[in-house]
Formats: C-alpha cells, structure tokens, sequence
C-alpha cells in the first residue's frame, strides 16, 4: 500500500486516471441496476452502461440510451451526480489529496495545482479547492433559478424543478446531457432559455483563473481601462479569444445556412438559433437545430470549433482557447520576423509555446488514428461511394467524443460494440488529457550530458 500511495502521489496523473476509471465502474454499475431505467425500457448492456457512465463523467454528453425515457428517476439522478463529479469533482479532491499527502506544499506541488485549478493564488491551497466549489455552485444555482421560473410556465412543478437544476448543472458542466430527446430543440426561440444556457457555458468552459482573475480586479475596484490593463495575461488571451470564436462561429452559421436549415425559421430568430450553436460547439453538446440538417461546410466548421473547445482549468474540453492563441500569435510573430512571441506589452516563454505546438499534435494525431481505427471498423467492407457521407459522420464523432463536445450527426447509437469502446477511450482521453501534464510535472528533468551541433532542417 505504501509503495502504491508513493506512486501515485509521485506521479499523479496516475491517480487522476484511476479516480476517473473508479468512478466511471461505479456509475456503470449503478446504471446497470434494474430500478436505474423506467419500466418500459430494455435492460442495459455492459457497453451502453459504461458508455452512459464514461460519457457523463467525462461531460460529454453522447449518448446511446434517452436520458429522459429509458431512465428513472434514480437513473438520472445517477448521471446528474457522475456529471457533477466528473465536471469539478475529481479534479478537485486529486489535487486535495495529493497535496495533503505531501509534508509541504512545495513550488513544485503549487505548480501541480496551478495545472488544475489555475495559476497560485494567495492563500491555502484548500480554501481554493472550496471557492471552485462555491463559484460552481453559486451559478448552478443562479441558473436553476432563472430555468424553474421559466419552466414553470410550461410545465408542472414536479417537471419544471427537475429539468431545471438538471439542464443548470449540465450546462455550466459543459455536459450536453438533456432531458429531452431532441435536446433543447423545442426552446429554439426562447431567449430566456437559450441565454441562461449559453451563459452557464460560457461560465463553466472559460475556466476558474479567469473567473477567480476578474474577481481579483473587481474587488480592487478597477474600472475601464484600468479593469482591463490589470488582467493577466491568459485572462485577455480566454476573453477575446472567447469572444471572437463565439461571434465568428454565428457569423459563419448565419451566413451558411441563412438559406439552409435556418430558412424556415423566423429571421429575427436566425441570429439567437446560430449564435447558440456557436457556443454549444465549445464543448457543451446541447442543440437546438437537427445537426445531421446542417450543410458540410457548416459540420466541418463547427468540428474546428470543437476541436478547440474551452479554457484550461474549466468543465470544458479541446485543445483549448489559449492553446490556439498562443499558436496564432507565434505564426504571427515569425511571419513579422520576430524571434519572440509578444502581446499586451507581455512575452510569452518559449516553454508555453513548445507546450501549445505538443498539446496541438498530440490532439490531432490521437484523432486520425482514432478516425482511422473507427472507420476500419464501422467501414471497413464499404467503399466511398457505398459509404455515401458516413466519413464526415465519423470524423465529427471522433472530434466530439475526443473534445468531449457530445454533438452528433445522429450516428452514436448506430455504432456497433467496438465503435462505441473506440467512443468510451476518447472521452476518457479527452477528459484527462490536461491532467496528464501532470506526469510531466512530476518528473525531474535530466540535463542532457552531451550537446551535438546545430543544425537547421528545412521548413515551409
């Protein structure tokens, strides 16, 4: 036991893993009981039991059963706590225990938490894990209230309360779990709905330090200008890359599918219809349009979004905004000459930026070979023409699942066995993929004994 609680305090993403893999069986096996699903529906195999559990821990949001029909009560309530958990929870106590465990909080464990919770902040590092705590649930809240208020003119109380707090928490979870069948189709033109979602999104998916950032600055009474200079820097790099991939996301929407699948809807509606999509693509998964309906130009637009995701440190997943800002500004930089990456009167360390080009590869090449992997599978006895548009489907499954987005063309609960275990590893992957920095962190760096010459490959 000794050498094991070592272990995974000396590497702890090992333990970030494990947490995950615990309670991703724990939930399977709860979905698997009998009075998990309504009385109508069929028994839950092992695989579409793992893969409700797995998506719902890791806030993806696909799914292969209806959360509304073919759960309980009890079912649901299941996925709503493995939704919970997965979305703070784990990232949370990891980074509580491991940090308790060690006799001091080193730079080095400071740095481990930062990787989780955001860059270090004044004061024990336990009162942060409970102010993530109280910011998750102060605008869980905040939604649950707006949402009942609005649902209870729709429906009966009992009905309203549950769809409610289970679409709040969901939302700021970046889950893409919904109640209904058709997600949140039938609220397509309802503004209080559609901005109380959007905005838990964008909430939960920009991350605490931002969060934890502006409330330094507002706290110090900073205003205009002032507000702004006093930010760090990954705070302006989150808001405006937030910002402009929401208003260039609703923008290409609008302007593909003015005469598309938005064409029959009213045109004052288009622009809210298009600008939830955009933000539902940053890793949320609730839609209010058919996305199989959408033209390819907009599905593969949209699968750049998800590839990218949120912020670090938040319930969202990708790649990540800060990531791509740090690749555009070094693209940028070269193509000006300049030997460093500068912004906000700020240089970025070459570190982060090697980090950002490794995070990037590492995302796409995991995606082709689990692209490859899956149409080997599900395709592999069918030619491109046999396969009509099925390739498109595949990819943005693959992007969905890995950047635990949970948008679907409408292929998810088609896929065979070993489709939906290719499915179950990608969102486990995705989840996880910011915690295994963590092994990087952990482990002392070895200075190279020897140094041979330089030599410039060429590029371009």
């Amino acid at each position: 036991m000794v050498k094991l609680t070592g272990s995974l305090v000396t590497f702890p993403a090992r333990l970030s893993l494990t947490g995950y893999l615990l309670l991703i069986l724990l939930g399977a096996s709860l979905l698997s009981l009998p009075f998990s699903r309504s009385g109508r529906a069929e028994p839950l195999g092992t695989t579409d039991s793992v893969f409700t559990a797995t998506s719902a821990v890791c806030v993806t949001g696909l799914v292969v059963r209806s959360t509304g029909n073919d759960f309980s009560l009890f079912g649901q309530c299941v996925i709503l706590a493995l939704i919970q958990l997965g979305g703070i929870g784990i990232m949370t106590v990891t980074t509580y225990v491991i940090l308790q465990w060690q006799s001091q909080h080193s730079l080095h464990h400071r740095q481990l938490a930062a990787e989780t919770i955001g860059p270090t902040v004044k004061g024990d590092l336990g009162s942060i894990l409970f102010r993530v705590i109280g910011v998750t649930v102060l605008f869980e809240g905040i939604g649950f209230i707006i949402l009942a208020a609005r649902f209870a003119l729709l429906h009966d109380y009992p009905t309203a309360l549950w769809s409610a707090l289970f679409h709040a928490i969901s939302a700021y979870c970046n889950a893409g779990f919904s109640l209904n069948d058709d997600s949140l189709t039938q609220y397509q033109f309802d503004p209080v709905v559609n901005i109380t979602i959007m905005l838990l999104i964008i909430v939960g998916g920009i991350g605490y330090p931002v969060l934890f950032d502006l409330h330094r600055c507002w706290k110090r009474k900073r205003q205009g200008f002032g507000f702004w200079e006093h930010l760090r820097l990954h705070s302006k790099l989150m808001l405006l890359g937030t910002a402009t991939l929401i208003v260039a996301g609703a923008g290409v929407v609008l302007l593909l599918e003015w005469d598309g699948v938005l064409h029959p809807f009213p045109w004052v509606a288009r622009p809210l219809v298009a600008l939830f999509h955009s933000v539902s693509c940053r890793t949320a998964g609730f839609n209010t349009i058919d996305i199989g309906s959408l033209t390819n130009a907009t599905l593969f637009f949209s699968l750049l979004l998800m590839a990218i995701g949120a912020g670090p440190c938040s319930t969202g997943g990708g790649f990540k905004v800060s990531t791509i800002a740090v690749l555009v500004l070094r693209a940028w930089s070269t193509f000006l000459g300049h030997h460093h990456v500068r912004v906000f009167r700020r240089t970025i360390p070459r570190e982060v930026v090697n980090r950002a080009i490794a995070t990037a590869m590492l995302f796409f090449v995991v995606s082709v070979v689990a692209l490859t992997t899956l149409l080997l599978v599900e395709q592999s006895s069918e030619s491109h023409v046999a396969s009509q548009k099925r390739f498109l489907d595949a990819m943005f499954e693959i992007i969905s699942a890995l950047g635990t987005v949970g948008l679907s063309t409408g292929v998810t609960a088609s896929l065979s066995h070993s489709g939906r275990w290719i499915v179950i590893v990608l969102m486990l992957m995705g989840r996880i993929g910011p915690l295994s920095v963590f092994v990087a962190l952990s482990r002392a760096e070895h200075d190279d004994p020897i140094e041979y010459p330089a030599e410039e490959p060429l590029i371009g």
